[in-house]
């Protein structure tokens, strides 16, 4: 195993962090060399990302990383969320500011493509979960309100893709991140042509199809130049975030649930094809792309966006909680106390979470919460709750026991969701690492210069290099209890 230094760019859905990654003696070290926030601007009524702020951002940790390396980085390599875009003229010109995912247009875009083209043969072509904010509504939505960008485009880029794009020069959809778009069949591994046909959206947007691993080109020339560094190689990762995640588990066994637990939490396991039928559409299941061809059967859950968003409008009111101060307010309020539904679609906006929870709670005749530990205490033992209906679904259609449960990235710090979770699964929780993204961003890296042979080498060099906490199940009774009305609430 080679000692080598890495650039991973990490963008998540609330900031941005460029991490430089070391392999010496068998270890994988991490160091965090720029940090930088990541929030949505409203122009005009709509939500879109400063794409060119975190470009900037990026190229900061370009240099930063590479100062600290003494100009020695064996290559770097970018992962972002998925399903957003940005569109291209003629000219290889940015078309407009790209969109956020939260942005309204598309409201009401799912039941108007199941009307044209059928919800069960969308879900056929596609394998994904059907999810306002997936990319193939926000293209509906650019063609039903007549948007003359979707006219003048003449390339489509997920927004890793534009960014290594604008480094490097070279235009691809890596396989990962073109998989969360619904513009995909995981069956034929290319776009979903029909289907695009039919929605009338435009095929000739869309471009080839690259596997995590490809090396795309050393950077520019002119970047090189203007930042003062080498002509780093730049590496097509595991785009999606969730993939680099899932690369990073410290796993030992082939059969394992992950959760990559952040503003979503990304819950499923990895299979060698898709699972598309009657049973994974009913469940609203879906299939996206991983590290070695593999496929990521797993479940979108509205995650740690809720305490995100309580967090941020008891801040604007003068209440400034850290994320520590909330988890411990929570564990002294009264336990299973009212729950939530994750994924009611009212939570899916940003602004006023705190009343929406208790609206919720009103109107399912349960005690409202009203103090800030019991806010934050419903959300976790919400999404406990949620993680065991998603469990059982997962081992019913893989068809092996799963008895154990990775929880990675920011939200495996929560240690009391951690508990919540052993105990309402009834599984054994592993928690960490946090920057499993990063990790696994850097081991794609590492794998597509020789410098490991395997993915599973990567995860032994995890093992040794990480330290985990475990969570035993207890108390299962009471979250027996709960898990029955938690289903009656969701008519589950």
């Amino acid at each position: 195993m080679a000692d080598s230094s890495y650039l991973a760019i990490d963008l998540g859905a609330e900031s941005g962090r460029a991490i430089l990654g070391s392999i010496q003696h068998n270890r994988l070290n991490l160091e965090e060399v720029h940090r930088f926030p990541n929030l949505p601007v409203k122009v005009a009524g709509h939500l879109h990302w400063d794409i060119l702020r975190l470009y900037s951002d990026i190229l900061q940790g370009f240099h930063l990383g590479s100062a600290k390396a003494g100009n020695q980085i064996s290559g770097a390599g970018i992962d972002t969320w998925g399903v957003d875009y940005g569109l291209l003229d003629k000219k290889d010109q940015l078309i407009g500011n790209p969109y956020h995912y939260r942005d309204e247009r598309t409201n009401g875009m799912v039941e108007e493509a199941c009307r044209i083209a059928g919800r069960s043969e969308i879900y056929a072509q596609t394998g994904i979960q059907f999810m306002q904010l997936n990319t193939l509504y926000q293209l509906l939505a650019m063609r039903t309100q007549n948007d003359p960008a979707l006219d003048a485009a003449h390339s489509l880029l997920n927004i890793p893709d534009l960014l290594n794009f604008w480094l490097c020069g070279q235009k691809a959809s890596e396989f990962t991140i073109a998989t969360t778009t619904q513009c995909f069949n995981p069956i034929t591994r290319n776009w979903a042509w029909d289907l695009l046909k039919t929605l009338q959206i435009p095929t000739y947007i869309f471009q080839c199809i690259q596997q995590p691993g490809t090396i795309l080109d050393n950077i520019r020339e002119s970047v090189a130049a203007d930042l003062g560094i080498s002509r780093i190689p730049l590496i097509a990762v595991g785009s999606h975030d969730t993939a680099s995640a899932v690369a990073g588990v410290p796993a030992n066994a082939e059969n394992f649930i992950y959760i990559s637990s952040g503003t979503w939490s990304l819950m499923g396991l990895e299979t060698n094809q898709p699972i598309i039928s009657e049973q994974s559409l009913s469940y609203n299941l879906t299939n996206e792309g991983g590290i070695n061809h593999k496929i990521r059967f797993l479940k979108n859950i509205m995650g740690m966006w809720l305490v995100q968003e309580c967090r941020r409008e008891w801040a604007s009111q003068g209440q400034n909680y850290s994320y520590d101060e909330l988890t411990e307010l929570a564990r002294q309020a009264p336990a299973l106390g009212s729950l939530i539904l994750p994924g009611d679609e009212r939570f899916l906006a940003p602004g006023k979470m705190v009343e929406r929870i208790q609206e919720f709670c009103a109107q399912t005749h349960q005690t409202i919460p009203t103090t800030v530990g019991a806010v934050i205490r419903s959300i976790l033992e919400s999404l406990a709750l949620e993680y065991r209906w998603v469990a059982e679904k997962l081992q019913e259609l893989a068809g092996v026991p799963l008895p154990v449960i990775h929880i990675i990235g920011g939200g495996s710090r929560n240690q009391l969701l951690n508990q919540f979770t052993a105990d309402a699964t009834g599984c054994t929780v592993i928690a960490g690492p946090v920057e499993a993204t990063a990790i696994g961003n850097i081991l794609v890296q590492a794998l597509a210069l020789g410098h490991i042979n395997s993915i599973s080498e990567g995860r032994e060099l995890v093992r040794q290099s990480f330290d985990v906490l475990t969570f035993q199940p207890s108390n299962r009774q009471i979250w027996d209890d709960a898990y029955q009305n938690f289903r009656k609430l969701a008519g589950k």
